[in-house]
């Protein structure tokens, strides 16, 4: 039960992250809509690495 409760708490920490990752990629995206194909990409990689 331990080795549970330890496991959704670092599962928390990763939504945060991607949470974080992805709100920052709207942001970026909603600033400057040109740079739309660059910066998808990197949020992508962000998101796979998390």
């Amino acid at each position: 039960m331990i080795g549970a409760g330890l496991a959704v708490i670092a599962l928390a920490g990763v939504g945060v992250g991607i949470g974080s990752i992805f709100s920052s990629l709207v942001s970026s995206i909603a600033r400057n809509p040109a740079a739309r194909d660059t910066v998808f990409g990197i949020g992508i990689l962000g998101f796979a690495l998390t």
